[in-house]
């Protein structure tokens, strides 16, 4: 009986194994067809501070969309940086429709900070024996063997245009086969997620017939660490903020009036320090307040098995702060991030002054119980009971006159967080999809993480459609996204192209 047993699984392996190696060369070949296609798309600069060079990727990826048989058109926003809905009819009848969600605008960028002659002149690397990366030619992406340990270095590589890619290459290799998705399929391909997608409210309101939709799909943010496919329930949102403490009214010689005018850039400093302890929690009077985690909560937390040694070698720290017990716990509470600061020039610019003001910007990553307004106001009172007389601007003679301390402390765009049930028909369907999608462990269910910490307008689209939503992330996890040297990991692209394959083909019901 045992004989007989191993028999049949070494005949199961014997089967499967040219199956899935079959598979795989399928998904190679389509995804090197369209390599080309996807560095040309990388040459497109995306920064949304550029009208223009939206208006080109948008006509750039409507063309790509039209050649693979869907509908498109391009939606107007009053800043000229249009966006692109694209719809394929061609399931079945009485089949529902899914939204797609992707944005190919991408973060500023620094030129002068990436290992490359422009970040939007993408270039493949290889990665040598003791982990440094070198510059190799594009055709090596075509190359047989396949090497999935390159890496494409470009802004938006893998944040937000390579799920685009990914997409149309699913859909090419369904009509290779002869095959349709298996629901009707929206895309909509926002322009200006980077900066808070502060039009799409305006333009789902305005076109609401054409995003009619059964339920809604995030494509965005990295997969789990593990490589394993992974499914999102929500997201943080995300408040900015600037804040500005002043000086003297103009800067001063520092040797004549160092110890004698207060120096705001030291003040500003102390300021933020009095905002969280050593440990990395925020001591702003009630800033966690409402955020509980039941047992069940921190058993799925703890099942997605992050390697937190990995994580920490990674970021190349030495210990994590002490907001959650783990990685995904830490996720699920708000966090408070100094993004920048600024208060007189540095390095061989640098002048012996004290100088005139000091500023923070910050960004508030938010919770579903944590409001982005409410966590400002909470800060702005927390900035005035460490003696801060707030300004809505530069401070009046008669401010200067009156008050030692004066700052100004200004809320920027907000975004809020959104989280869904982990067991909604949506959710199990996703599950059931992702099942057959191939990956290091074929077969098993997929990682779910209950809230990613990076944000996505899911707040807008589901309010405006009152859709339920899922995220399904497909890039590598050390991906450098919205920094310098941002990257796609290829081999990521052929498992994303994999996993968006089998949502297609797989009804949602």
């Amino acid at each position: 009986m045992a004989k007989g047993l191993l028999g049949l699984l070494l005949l199961m392996l014997m089967v499967s194994a040219p199956q899935a190696r079959e598979w795989d060369d399928q998904v190679v070949k389509a995804a090197q067809r369209n390599f080309p296609e996807f560095l040309d798309l990388l040459a497109i600069a995306d920064v949304a501070d550029n009208a223009a060079d939206i208006q080109r990727n948008a006509a750039f990826l409507q063309k790509a969309f039209d050649r693979r048989g869907f509908k498109t058109q391009r939606l107007a926003n009053p800043a000229n940086r249009p966006l692109v809905l694209a719809e394929l009819t061609t399931a079945a009848a009485g089949a529902k429709t899914l939204l797609l969600y992707i944005h190919f605008d991408g973060q500023p960028v620094i030129p002068e900070e990436w290992a490359q002659k422009s970040p939007f002149d993408p270039v493949v690397k290889q990665r040598d024996e003791r982990g440094a990366w070198h510059e190799v030619a594009r055709d090596r992406l075509l190359a047989q063997p396949f090497d999935p340990e390159l890496r494409v270095f470009a802004r938006a590589a893998s944040d937000d245009k390579a799920p685009i890619m990914m997409l149309l290459t699913a859909i090419d290799l369904l009509k290779a086969q002869g095959k349709a998705p298996a629901t009707n399929i929206k895309v909509i391909l926002d322009s200006e997620e980077e900066i808070g997608s502060p039009s799409l409210a305006g333009v789902v309101a305005a076109n609401a017939a054409a995003f009619k939709a059964d339920a809604l799909v995030i494509l965005d943010g990295p997969v789990h660490g593990s490589g394993r496919p992974t499914l999102v329930f929500g997201n943080r949102g995300i408040a900015q903020a600037a804040l500005v403490v002043y000086g003297p009214r103009s800067p001063l010689h520092s040797g004549h009036f160092g110890n004698y005018v207060p120096n705001p850039a030291m003040r500003l400093a102390t300021l933020l320090a009095s905002m969280k302890d050593d440990r990395g929690r925020v001591l702003v009077d009630g800033y966690y307040a409402g955020i509980a985690l039941t047992p069940d909560d921190k058993a799925v937390l703890a099942a997605t098995g992050d390697d937190e040694p990995a994580l920490l070698k990674r970021t190349g720290i030495a210990r994590a702060e002490s907001v959650g017990a783990t990685y995904q716990e830490a996720l699920q509470y708000p966090s408070l991030n100094v993004r920048g600061m600024v208060s007189a020039a540095v390095g061989s610019k640098a002048a012996n002054i004290v100088p005139s003001e000091a500023t923070a910007e910050l960004d508030l990553r938010t919770t579903p119980e944590a409001d982005g307004r409410h966590l400002f106001d909470l800060l702005k009172a927390h900035i005035e009971k460490q003696g801060y007389h707030l300004t809505d601007g530069p401070p009046s003679d008669a401010d200067r006159a009156r008050y030692d301390k004066l700052a100004s402390f200004k809320l920027g765009s907000v975004q809020s967080a959104e989280r869904t049930s982990m067991d909604s028909p949506l959710a199990h369907w996703a599950v059931t999809a992702l099942k057959s999608a191939t990956g290091p462990d074929p077969g098993s269910d997929p990682v779910r993480i209950r809230m990613m910490g990076g944000t996505v307008p899911t707040d807008v689209l589901v309010d405006a459609l009152h859709l339920p939503f899922i995220g399904v992330p497909t890039v590598n996890a050390d991906n450098n996204q919205h920094a310098h040297d941002e990257n796609l990991r290829i081999g990521n692209f052929i498992s994303g192209t994999q996993t968006l394959y089998s949502l297609l083909v797989t009804a949602y019901r």
